[in-house]
């Protein structure tokens, strides 16, 4: 026979949980915090290990502006250190990706890098290849650190906390609106990084805020200017009370923001990334209103630490360690007029990298 409840374990049921507001305030807080340099390893000789070695970079996209400032921070790496690093131009073409692999391989390069979301499985056979040829290969910046397996055809790979990022996005959204999120999340299923961050928004929402409501929709990366815009303004027509916007990724607010204006929305943009049009966007109007994002050089840096070590058999470091800082209206400033991917953060990492890898 099962237990009679008390009258009090009644009442309890009857009450709806609350939402979590000082977890999501302190969340918010952490991340307001400008960021500090962690060494993701032991330090090395750099220079020693990789006087004979070199990498081959295939970015997603040149298309897109955070693979090239990731590509950048990794060229200012090996610049540092001295050795050679190609960064090949893609524009979300397998072909080209395929092309990079052979060409890595047939110019004796050590280590191929599939940078920024690449997804390696559609390039697996040649993968396997440049690996029987000996050369190493890695991602950075493209699985999450703690919810994604990297595929045993890969060496290696500097992940991100991908859902962190998603778990800031939710508890912002649910402190201005204290708990009571209504919430479009938007982003492309196909790039590796979505799954995360999509998957921790909704489901931080859904875990620490019960009168939050949120919906997702798949906008393929090519579909952006057409269907994003699109989906969005016929969202907010058909539900007015929306009240934000999340795309997993901050690029999508170029075709957002005007939605938000035709329906005549007051919904605000929360995101990722840090891409500098968009802080230009928060700094000059008030459609965007908070961007969680990280230095694109650190990544790259943190990036180039992790294949070295690789390279140079030391103990693997899985996981980029690269910190997440929020701008906002009152800190935007910092990251530049017009705003650029690396400042803002403080360069706290540079003498860090630089200490690390024994160059002073």
């Amino acid at each position: 026979m099962r237990p009679l409840l008390t009258s009090a374990a009644l009442a309890a049921l009857a009450v709806p949980a609350a939402a979590d507001m000082d977890a999501a305030r302190a969340l918010i807080e952490q991340y307001s915090q400008l960021p500090t340099f962690e060494a993701p390893g032991e330090p090395f000789d750099a220079q020693a290990c990789m006087a004979d070695k070199k990498m081959f970079v295939i970015p997603l996209t040149n298309a897109n502006p955070f693979n090239v400032a990731i590509g950048e921070g990794m060229a200012q790496a090996a610049e540092m250190v001295g050795f050679e690093l190609r960064n090949w131009e893609t524009q979300l073409d397998p072909t080209q990706w395929v092309q990079g692999i052979n060409t890595a391989m047939a110019e004796g390069f050590d280590l191929i890098d599939f940078q920024g979301g690449l997804p390696p499985e559609l390039v697996a056979p040649q993968i396997a290849e440049a690996r029987e040829a000996g050369l190493k290969v890695t991602a950075t910046h493209n699985w999450d650190a703690t919810t994604q397996e990297v595929p045993d055809f890969m060496d290696g790979a500097a992940n991100t906390d991908y859902v962190m990022f998603g778990e800031i996005i939710a508890a912002w959204a649910m402190v201005q609106t204290d708990g009571n999120v209504n919430a479009l999340v938007l982003g492309p299923d196909e790039i590796t990084p979505t799954a995360p961050i999509r998957d921790a928004i909704l489901g931080y929402l859904e875990d620490n805020c019960p009168d939050c409501t949120a919906r997702y929709i798949n906008v393929p990366f090519n579909d952006w200017a057409t269907k994003g815009q699109s989906e969005v303004q016929n969202a907010l027509l058909a539900d007015p009370s929306i009240n934000y916007v999340l795309p997993v990724y901050d690029s999508m607010a170029q075709f957002i923001a005007p939605a938000i204006q035709i329906a005549g929305s007051d919904a605000k943009i929360v995101s990722y990334n840090g891409t500098p049009f968009v802080l230009d966007m928060m700094r000059e109007g008030d459609i965007v209103e908070m961007v969680a994002g990280e230095s694109l050089g650190w990544v790259g840096m943190a990036g180039v630490d992790a294949n070295m070590r690789l390279l140079c058999g030391l103990p693997p470091v899985d996981t980029l360690n690269t910190p997440a800082y929020i701008f906002t209206d009152e800190n935007v400033e910092t990251a530049g007029v017009p705003a650029t991917y690396d400042d803002g953060y403080g360069d706290s990492h540079i003498p860090g990298f630089r200490k690390l890898w024994g160059l002073e």
